[in-house]
């Protein structure tokens, strides 16, 4: 799995509110289930206001200690600040929203 992009800001003139970096370490089941997790959160949360940048650490090892990554798949919020981290295959939607701080009293 390469680093990509999802951006359903196409316009470009917007910078996306919320994001979000996903680690894994390659395709396995896991880490696809993540991705399509977190995309199917995103868009009944977050429609056009987010950024998915996916990490494969297999790629680039030297992020998992730089960026303090333990364990994978780790989803990352970078903004809104704070920074916070979820680990795991986010198939748990309402912990994911509690992590994510979207939902109220969280």
């Amino acid at each position: 799995m390469s680093e990509t992009t999802d951006s359903p800001e196409t316009t470009g003139v917007t910078p996306a509110a919320w994001q979000l970096r996903l680690y894994v370490a390659g395709t396995t089941p896991k880490s696809t289930a993540a991705l399509t997790n977190l995309r199917k959160i995103c868009e009944e949360h977050l429609a056009g206001q987010y950024e998915i940048e996916v990490i494969d650490l297999l790629e680039r090892p030297q992020l998992a200690q730089g960026e303090q990554i333990v364990a994978i798949p780790t989803l990352e919020r970078r903004l809104p600040e704070p920074v916070r981290k979820i680990i795991g295959d986010l198939s748990n939607t309402e912990r994911v929203l509690i992590g994510l701080d979207l939902r109220p009293g969280s």
